[in-house]
């Protein structure tokens, strides 16, 4: 039996994060009937999302303990932990630890269920900067939750780091800590409609997209990185774009090397950003990318997979065809520094983002705002499903439709399948086509019309299959007059930020 108490409120100064607000309580306060046990928990996100911020607040609200690393020597740490660790127990002076297994085995100590009416909660924040020094970290830890699973303890210890790649080798495969967490919480990038909210543009679908398509949904990007700057309108979104990421007197002109830089498993910089180039310029498919860079597919499957373990590729598969896959890069800003920035790096430095901008435009809709534009899309529809179709939307996805007739093929931006279950056959719930800078008309239903037909000929269901238009440009009276019947959708930017 879990007893819980009643829920942590959250701060009125941490905006939005109330699921990942709600774990982070639920985990800190959480006992067990019988006794109380040591409980281990695991945050992650890639850097600039705010768990530090978000940390930072639990451990004030429910007096706890943050201790947050630097990259350091191993001597360094120990003595920076342990006067840490010495102010927060009220101790004279601080603890002279000479390995972290006495540090690790003192903090647990702290917690033990003697003299304590309540869980400690821990925080130990970049953790990753720690193991690098102590490798053998991950397996004390492992020590003290096992002991503490057998002794009465009320230790709430969360490790937090930005290192993707090494957060997500601690509870996995042969790991020491593997099968010993209570939570797993990855804190990502606000929502696209979260984003509006926070920028306060919300009420400017048009610029909350363009807005989007270029920072993305991370929270540090406009209060420490731009100090509060905000395009005023959309007609101030050209002499923002330029007076702040194409400006090389502001921290986010840089800030894409940076992120590629500060992950710990890459080593060939030049080599990672040549891979995100090829997927920003369009090509997707390991072939593709392997292409355009020069290299034989298997030279490149070291850092795509290095890429995906630090969340900045996505390789998603096909929906209708599961054994083809293709790449999207997840970052915004790091795709619009690769389609815009690095091509004319020279001339940004030397100050002449007005020039880079003014003929960028036609590369910025094309490789940045487009493609973005379709992940909304989908991200809209896997929210709004229930609505749209009158049930579970099932997995959304995007693929490409051969017609064998015409030898011709159809890219689906949006596609909505139920798998087969039992006896029933796959069913394709929703098909749609997603532009950004097109007027879309009744042609571009006529396309979709013909895919369905062209999924049913290969045995799919599609007898519940609705069409949908997506479009940042709108639509012509032809295709208004379409929507009028019952499977058409038609989503502009309104629907789009439409709670």
């Amino acid at each position: 039996m879990v007893r819980r108490r009643s829920p942590l409120a959250k701060p009125a100064h941490v905006f939005g994060r109330e699921a990942e607000w709600r774990a982070l309580g639920d985990f800190a306060t959480r006992t067990t009937a019988s006794a109380e046990h040591a409980m281990l928990g695991v945050v992650s996100g890639r850097r600039r999302m705010g768990k530090t911020y978000l940390l930072r607040a639990l451990v004030a609200e429910l007096g706890g303990f943050y201790f947050g690393a630097t990259a350091a020597t191993r001597g360094e740490s120990l003595r920076s932990f342990g006067a840490a660790l010495a102010a927060h127990a009220g101790a004279a002076a601080p603890y002279a630890f000479e390995t972290w297994d006495d540090a690790i085995t003192t903090l647990f100590g702290l917690a033990r269920a003697d003299g304590r009416d309540r869980p400690l909660v821990v925080v130990i924040d970049e953790f990753p900067y720690l193991t690098k020094m102590a490798p053998e970290l991950p397996s004390i830890v492992q020590r003290e939750i096992d002991r503490y699973q057998q002794e009465p303890s009320r230790m709430r210890l969360l490790l937090c780091g930005s290192a993707m790649s090494v957060m997500g080798g601690l509870l996995a495969g042969h790991a020491p800590l593997r099968g010993r967490a209570q939570l797993e919480l990855i804190v990502r990038p606000f929502p696209y409609r979260e984003a509006a909210r926070f920028w306060n543009v919300d009420g400017d679908p048009a610029l909350a997209t363009r807005l989007h398509a270029v920072v993305g949904g991370t929270p540090a990007y406009r209060r420490q990185f731009l100090n509060d700057d905000v395009p005023e309108g959309l007609g101030d979104f050209d002499d923002w774009v330029c007076r702040t990421v194409l400006s090389p007197f502001t921290p986010l002109f840089r800030e894409s090397r940076y992120l590629l830089a500060e992950e710990m498993e890459i080593r060939d910089n030049a080599l990672y950003h040549s891979v995100l180039a090829a997927v920003a310029a369009g090509n997707t498919t390991r072939g593709g990318i392997a292409n355009y860079i020069g290299r034989k597919a298997v030279d490149i499957s070291h850092p795509l997979q290095v890429l995906e373990d630090s969340h900045l590729l996505a390789h998603e598969a096909d929906v209708f065809r599961p054994g083809r896959a293709h790449y999207r890069i997840t970052e915004p800003l790091i795709n619009f520094y690769e389609a815009v920035m690095r091509p004319e790096w020279p001339l940004l430095e030397a100050g002449g983002a007005e020039e880079v901008w003014a003929r960028s435009k036609e590369r910025f809709a094309a490789q940045v705002a487009g493609p973005h534009f379709e992940v909304i899309c989908r991200d809209y529809t896997l929210r709004e499903g229930r609505r749209l179709l009158g049930g579970s939307p099932g997995r959304v996805g995007c693929g490409l439709v051969y017609d064998p007739s015409t030898r011709s093929q159809t890219e689906i931006d949006v596609g909505v399948i139920e798998p087969g279950d039992g006896g029933s056959r796959q069913a394709v719930r929703l098909l749609g086509e997603v532009k950004w800078g097109t007027v879309m008309g009744a042609g571009h239903l006529d396309r979709l019309r013909r895919a369905r037909d062209v999924l049913a000929a290969r045995g799919l269901e599609t007898g519940d299959c609705a069409l949908a238009c997506y479009s940042a440009a709108g639509f012509t009276d032809a295709l208004r007059a379409e929507s009028e019947k019952d499977d058409v959708h038609l989503i502009g930017l309104s629907e789009l930020y439409e709670e």
